[in-house]
């Protein structure tokens, strides 16, 4: 297993360690539910250094990105994030990832820790007479985020962070002799940051970052907490929501499938494209847990199955997240999930969950 650079840290603050996407990472400090509400209430910081940074580079560098993404970069300006899925020919996800806009010719894409080599080979061959430069250096790179309602203003403590600084959008911050890049991003659903560091300085910014927020009550956060948050957020998680097998219109990311005036790998699978199933969020009675790959019932009969669920301290009731076929005789109003031979009513409901800021 790979080791991040933080590993001692989690080690010594008494993590517990497990293995995720090939990496030996901690899923969790004083517990899940102590982690979630610091998140929620105050801030928390992750290291999500496990996650992979491949760079674009060259004169044709935003065309080539903008052709391997089915979201539009071609009108991004220095400074700002999109989120994005690159797909197959056939109209499957390869990955979700976060498109960076560094300048017109440098791009940063930022991509799930267990796809971080498939996604630059996939993205090297790909390059068709491109005058560009595809580099993995995920290695040279640390990756924190701390999240919270409290986390931007701790940050501000120890680095200037403009006050401006936009949802999506990152700046270049020098801090420790450094630069970091810093983003207004996260998978919690809260505000925060995450802080992008030199690997040789990534221990010294988790220190910094934590005795800077340790009167704001900061907490260590593992990998249950920000599972936990990220499904009450309704954010999709690859290897859940999306794999090789799903479409980003199935999925309900059609709003990052930009197809007009542009082409991409997969917009002619996806233009031809009728979902044969949709993703659903859902609750559930009683204190059942859904888990991934639990089956959805609809009169008795298997629809679908659950790709996440948990149990939300916010909503106070266990939630859910997966796919229903579409058609049929069911409605997707009379649904029940299969929990240990039991079938349990579910309400299907909108995404997100919550909204940012929802407290206890």
């Amino acid at each position: 297993m790979y080791k991040t650079v933080l590993c001692q840290r989690h080690i010594d603050a008494g993590a517990k360690m497990v293995e995720f996407g090939g990496w030996l990472m901690p899923v969790q400090y004083s517990g899940v539910l102590s982690e979630h509400a610091a998140v929620r209430e105050r801030a928390g910081l992750f290291d999500v250094s496990h996650m992979g940074e491949i760079f674009v580079s060259g004169p044709d560098s935003m065309r080539f990105v903008d052709r391997i993404v089915t979201n539009s970069v071609c009108n991004m300006k220095n400074g700002e994030i999109v989120y994005s899925v690159m797909c197959d020919d056939e109209g499957h996800t390869v990955d979700d990832l976060l498109v960076y806009c560094m300048g017109p010719q440098s791009w940063l894409l930022v991509v799930n820790a267990s796809n971080a080599e498939k996604d630059y080979n996939w993205i090297s061959t790909r390059v068709q007479g491109e005058n560009v430069k595809v580099l993995n250096r995920s290695p040279e790179f640390g990756l924190l985020a701390i999240q919270g309602p409290k986390s931007v203003g701790i940050a501000a403590k120890i680095m200037d962070i403009p006050q401006d600084l936009k949802y999506y959008h990152f700046c270049v911050v020098e801090w420790g002799g450094s630069q970091l890049i810093v983003s207004r991003t996260g998978y919690t659903g809260e505000d925060g940051l995450e802080l992008m560091v030199e690997t040789g300085k990534t221990v010294e910014l988790w220190d910094a970052l934590l005795e800077a927020g340790k009167d704001e009550g900061i907490a260590h956060a593992g990998l249950a907490a920000r599972d936990l948050l990220r499904i009450e957020s309704g954010y999709s998680l690859y290897g859940h929501e999306l794999d090789e097998k799903t479409d980003p219109i199935s999925a309900g990311l059609s709003w990052v499938v930009k197809m007009n005036g542009r082409d991409f790998i997969g917009k002619a699978a996806l233009e031809k494209l009728k979902p044969a199933r949709k993703k659903i969020a859902f609750t559930l009675e009683g204190k059942n847990i859904p888990r991934q790959g639990f089956i959805i019932r609809a009169g008795g009969k298997e629809v679908g199955a659950v790709t996440s669920g948990t149990f939300s301290p916010v909503l106070q009731k266990p939630i859910g997240i997966g796919y229903i076929a579409i058609g049929g005789n069911h409605t997707g109003e009379n649904l029940a999930v299969e929990v240990r031979g039991k079938e349990i009513p579910a309400a299907v409901c909108k995404l997100p969950f919550i909204k940012p800021g929802v407290k206890k």
